[in-house]
């Protein structure tokens, strides 16, 4: 037997490679940087111009002080403590319908939420949730279509486990078309399962529109590489670029899958996260099913409880509804599923609520009505500032965030801020963001980490601080801006054009 004394059991060269290469953007470099910058501010060190590091790199809304709806919370406090409802008093600590709901929810889950429920989630969960895709898309929808998950992004995961091909003749060869610019859980994925990214570039020009004919040009160049691509990822209302996408273009985009035979994935996250007027959510599945081609095209749609107004990030609830798939196919997510047992019941309980809030007419649906407009009256009007404010600055265009919690600006960036990324191996949008972040505690995402046309440059932020601190935010990105343009000698007339999407070993972005 070959000794192996004196070699270390683990290391960096000695783990799987996929893992090593994929990226997280969101929680990338600039994000690490900015959590040392905290813990230097509640240590009482570092000497910073500001008191606090404001959180804009990622939607999660509780952590800028966006307050749970209080419904679900109630619901799902009885839940998780069921003696509370044998106490003498429970009837003047809760409205009725809110513990007539949770006594519903425990008699049917059996167990409550400390015990496992079946692998694709509680029946009880799943019946519900169906029954209000059925009333929101008018198409019908049964519970074994439906698998419940921590959030969406575990059913990103079953998909490229299904989807992506190992063994001889498949290994690096199956591929997925994802938009660029992207939602980095995407890249992320293909390339811990070992598949290949097609990208296809939305049109910035176009309010981020998503044009067919140059999606099939990718399709088919992809193919002439030798790639099988297996599907495609359609983000609507988009992340990062907010972008709501117009029934006809969801038309065509079920059209071109049907032709090309490609299983969509549909991330609906946002769907509730819409500001423009004139602008409306249409679920995929409602589109396939008005064109016929429900059967047609294998379809997965995903929802989460994480974003919308709801914003329980932590709390780990979604779902995905699969159509279109054989039983056969079913069944080995299924077993995926059953793999990791099963969902947490507190993110199926909260995602169940999301899905089926008081009706009209109950006790609890004046309030729950109010929280909800407050909610997103209040992310409209930050997004319109936002959004004007980042259009005022030199250099930056910013197309209208119409759905989604981000802004997606443009950043056109002086030469010799180009020059000096380049010098210390970075793309110029990170050096932006982390001058940024050292400068006012701000923290954004460059745009390099979602994947941008060649020689642009942007970043992604949230609008989900306050009213009162989103100003804050605004006038410190206003004045940093100004001083970040001087400081490089400002513009010279065109946009500087960079080597990007691989000139730096070390930048942040996608992995194709």
């Amino acid at each position: 037997m070959a000794s192996s004394k004196g070699k270390a059991p683990l290391s960096i060269d000695t783990i799987n490679t996929n893992v090593i290469n994929s990226e997280y953007a969101v929680r990338g470099e600039i994000v690490q940087i900015a959590r040392r910058i905290a813990d230097d501010i509640e240590a009482g060190k570092g000497g910073y111009s500001f008191d606090k590091v404001v959180w804009c790199n990622i939607g999660n809304p509780q952590i800028l002080g966006q307050k749970p709806i209080t419904y679900f919370r109630q619901v799902l406090a009885l839940c998780e403590c069921p003696q509370l409802l044998d106490h003498p008093h429970v009837a003047q600590l809760f409205p009725p319908d809110v513990i007539s709901r949770a006594k519903d929810l425990l008699q049917k889950i059996p167990g409550g939420v400390g015990a496992y429920s079946e692998s694709a989630g509680a029946y009880v969960i799943r019946k519900m949730v169906a029954e209000a895709i059925h009333k929101r898309d008018g198409v019908p929808a049964h519970p074994e279509d439906i698998y419940m998950t921590d959030g969406a992004s575990p059913a990103v995961h079953y998909m490229m486990d299904l989807l992506l091909r190992k063994g001889p003749g498949f290994l690096g060869q199956d591929a997925i078309m994802v938009p660029i610019p992207q939602y980095p859980l995407y890249s992320a994925t293909l390339t811990l399962y070992g598949g290949k990214l097609v990208p296809y570039l939305l049109d910035e020009g176009a309010g981020w529109g998503l044009d067919v004919a140059a999606l099939r040009d990718n399709l088919h160049k992809a193919r002439s590489e030798g790639l099988c691509v297996r599907g495609m990822v359609v983000i609507n209302p988009g992340n990062p670029t907010g972008q709501c996408l117009s029934y006809r273009n969801q038309e065509d985009v079920l059209r071109f899958c049907a032709e090309e035979s490609l299983v969509l994935i549909a991330d609906e996250v946002y769907q509730a996260n819409i500001y423009v007027e004139g602008k409306e959510f249409f679920s995929f599945k409602k589109v396939a099913a008005d064109l016929g081609l429900l059967p047609h095209v294998p379809l997965v749609s995903l929802h989460s409880i994480s974003k919308g107004f709801i914003g329980e990030c932590g709390r780990r609830g979604g779902y995905m509804e699969v159509t279109g798939f054989p039983e056969a196919v079913k069944d080995q997510i299924l077993k995926l599923a059953s793999i990791n047992l099963c969902p947490n019941l507190s993110g199926q309980i909260c995602c169940a609520l999301m899905m089926h809030p008081p009706a009209e007419g109950d006790p609890s649906y004046e309030l729950y009505t109010k929280e909800k407009t407050d909610i997103l009256g209040s992310l409209r009007r930050r997004a319109e500032l936002l959004v004007g404010a980042l259009n005022k600055l030199e250099g930056v265009s910013c197309n209208a965030a119409e759905g989604a919690l981000y802004a997606f600006p443009r950043i056109r960036l002086p030469q010799r801020a180009v020059e000096e990324a380049k010098r210390i191996g970075k793309q110029p949008d990170w050096l932006y963001c982390r001058e940024l972040l050292e400068s006012t505690g701000i923290v954004v995402v460059p745009g390099s980490g979602f994947g941008q046309e060649d020689g642009t440059f942007h970043f992604r932020t949230t609008f989900l601080p306050s009213e009162e601190d989103i100003v804050l935010v605004v006038q410190a990105l206003s004045k940093f801006h100004t001083g970040f343009m001087a400081k490089y000698g400002g513009l010279e007339g065109r946009e500087p054009m960079a080597a990007m999407n691989g000139d730096h070993d070390d930048a942040e972005q996608p992995v194709e």
